[in-house]
């Protein structure tokens, strides 16, 4: 009897714990571990690892994915291919290339004229931190192909290639296909300039000095690598909306690719300047998931082998689809791809945009 009474005082404890604490049983904690999952996905390219290298159809048990410290579910590995083959491919062509880009136009209307039905190109060119859109996305290739022009060869007064590619994508529909975008041009960002002093203009003479926050004009901080009292920079320098444009790209999943072709102007003449330009696009196409195209600064000596390239990687892509584990709110979180395919390596942007889980329902009463 006394036994019994121990029992039932137990259980009696125990769903009062329960009640109080929000213990759940184990069978009752798999399945709400499982509802904190939520499905994503990401577009991925299947690469050889040398040029020469054939790269053999994969599956889903090839796929290895890291979130964190997590190892998600993979769901879904379908090729783009066949039903599943369409795409969304932007050109877009900075204004301020120079006009030796000429030369290279018929090998771009070549390009866009082999492209297969399923495909949809579209045209624009970047001036003045928007893109004036030539042809919207259409699969009439030879349409968009005649509409292909040489750039003005000129400079305007706010000339970012990366606010550009920001104004394209925010006014480009969501789909649930393929999206990328092939830029042309140097990179370089003539809007901010150069913060460490050669961006100042009659306009904005103080430009270096509100870029590092200086609190009086041409006092320069302390900062590594400044001698006291010079305005000189030793570092290389980005511009800080490659990453407001890497963000935006990954957000929207759009890979971009790009083709550096040189700008004009002093800025299109100068080494450090060119340097940091073709960083800028080349860290762009990574973080998203593209290739950056280059042959050191000069203008290439021909588009075809770079656009032969780019037609691998669109022919050899999948969409990966993949249970992840959410935060508290919705936001990019970084993923880590992988294969163990001799020969073989996958290419991915960075992060991959994961939506919050949804709050659990109340219980009633």
């Amino acid at each position: 009897m006394r036994k019994s009474m121990l029992v039932a005082l137990a259980v009696a404890f125990a769903a009062l714990l329960i009640q109080r604490i929000g213990i759940v049983p184990a069978a009752a904690a798999g399945e709400s571990a499982a509802q904190k999952t939520v499905p994503v996905h990401m577009v991925i390219t299947a690469e050889p690892m040398k040029n020469d290298d054939a790269v053999s159809m994969m599956t889903r048990e090839d796929i290895k994915i890291k979130q964190g410290k997590n190892s998600p579910v993979v769901t879904d590995w379908i090729p783009a291919r066949g039903e599943q083959a369409a795409l969304q491919l932007f050109i877009l062509i900075d204004e301020t290339c120079n006009t030796s880009l000429g030369q290279h136009l018929g090998d771009l209307k070549e390009f866009i004229k082999a492209q297969p039905a399923t495909t949809s190109i579209g045209l624009g060119y970047a001036r003045n931190a928007t893109v004036n859109i030539v042809e919207n996305l259409t699969a009439d290739h030879d349409k968009v192909a005649n509409a292909v022009r040489l750039p003005l060869g000129t400079v305007s007064a706010q000339d970012s290639i990366y606010l550009s590619l920001v104004d394209l994508m925010k006014r480009w529909p969501e789909s649930k296909v393929r999206r990328e975008v092939l830029l042309i041009g140097d990179g370089i960002d003539r809007l901010r300039g150069n913060p460490y002093g050669s961006g100042v203009t009659a306009s904005n003479p103080n430009a270096a000095d509100s870029a590092w926050g200086f609190t009086q004009p041409g006092m320069p901080p302390a900062r590594p690598g400044a001698a006291p009292g010079l305005m000189g920079y030793s570092g290389p320098y980005i511009s800080p909306d490659v990453d407001t444009a890497s963000m935006v790209a990954q957000r929207t999943g759009v890979i971009l690719h790009s083709i550096y072709v040189p700008g004009v102007g002093h800025y299109g003449r100068n080494y450090y300047d060119m340097e940091n330009g073709q960083n800028g696009i080349s860290k762009l196409a990574d973080e998203t998931g593209g290739e950056s195209f280059f042959l050191g600064f000069q203008t290439p000596v021909s588009f075809k082998p770079h656009l032969e390239k780019l037609q691998n990687i669109l022919g050899n892509q999948y969409f990966l689809v993949f249970q992840a584990i959410p935060a508290k709110k919705d936001r990019l979180q970084r993923v880590k791809l992988w294969t163990e395919v001799a020969k073989a390596e996958l290419v991915s942007a960075d992060n991959v945009w994961v939506p919050a889980a949804a709050a659990p329902e109340k219980r009633k009463g």
